[in-house]
């Protein structure tokens, strides 16, 4: 049985989103409570921690399997194992963030290499932003900042190296982007030695599979109709798969019962042309998981 650690914070909604949607469904007493269960014969424990611990406690097997961010990996140098890479953030599946190096929105400096000796640099990545300024040969001050980064500019900080989406935060604060330092997303990571036993691989690899296919679902449905032979060549022209539309001829009848995974975003226009083109009984079902 695995022990299984989660994030607390920014990832916290949408992971228990997928994981609900993987039927791996976390229950606790309570949105602070840190002790939650998973009702799966394969887990034997789950916590909830912040993200940035996590990589440092399934490194040193306090955990086998975790979810946190690819950034957090780095800025702890754990030594894990990646079993999949989940591209989500805060807002959605599918998001890749950044973290990057930004200034006060009127300076003059352009680029990293614009920044002077001694450059003062606040950010929650300290080892990264170090090891950043080092290979790029310029000799920064870095402060750890605990949040509220971005009001540090300019009263104690030149720059700051923060995590962004879309930047639209570091907009509003007057910052200006001039480098990305790291782009990252989440990740499913495993304790090495966990990894290594083949039967602790064998149920990593199950928990993979039901959580990367919710992940593949999201934002899908299935479409479901029928539709006259005479129809079918003209509704199939339009009619979005993932492979090719399932077809299957009715009973005594010249119809075909057609189905297909389409994008729930843009179905709106979809279901009208489809019914303008001789769709019949259409049905718009949603879509937990799709495998394979």
């Amino acid at each position: 049985m695995l022990k299984f650690v989660i994030p607390k914070g920014s990832l916290e909604s949408t992971t228990l989103d997928i994981l609900d949607d993987a039927d791996l469904t976390v229950r606790r007493s309570g949105d602070r409570e840190y002790h939650a269960t998973i009702d799966d014969p394969r887990i034997e424990q789950v916590r909830i921690l912040r993200p940035q611990e996590i990589p440092k406690y399934v490194q040193d097997g306090f955990f086998d399997l975790g979810i946190t961010g690819y950034d957090w990996v780095m800025e702890s140098g754990a030594e894990v194992a990646e079993v999949a890479d989940l591209p989500f953030a805060k807002t959605a599946v599918g998001n890749i963030v950044r973290i990057v190096l930004a200034v006060a929105g009127d300076s003059s400096y352009q680029k990293p290499e614009d920044l002077p000796d001694g450059v003062r640099v606040s950010t929650e990545y300290p080892n990264l932003v170090k090891a950043y300024f080092e290979e790029k040969g310029i000799n920064a001050a870095v402060y750890l900042s605990y949040g509220a980064t971005e009001a540090k500019v300019p009263e104690m900080a030149d720059a700051v190296v923060e995590l962004t989406e879309t930047g639209g935060t570091l907009r509003k604060h007057g910052l200006r982007i001039i480098d990305t330092v790291l782009e990252s997303t989440t990740k499913l990571i495993a304790n090495k030695e966990s990894y290594a036993d083949e039967e602790k691989r064998l149920l990593m690899g199950e928990i993979k599979l039901l959580i990367l296919g919710a992940m593949n679902a999201r934002g899908k449905v299935l479409i479901k109709f029928n539709v006259a032979a005479s129809d079918l060549d003209a509704v199939v022209e339009v009619l979005p798969s993932m492979k090719a539309p399932t077809l299957s001829r009715l009973l005594d009848k010249d119809y075909y019962a057609v189905e297909s995974v389409a994008e729930k975003k843009g179905i709106n226009l979809l279901i009208p042309e489809l019914v303008k083109r001789g769709a019949e009984d259409i049905i718009e079902i949603p879509i937990s998981k799709i495998i394979g």
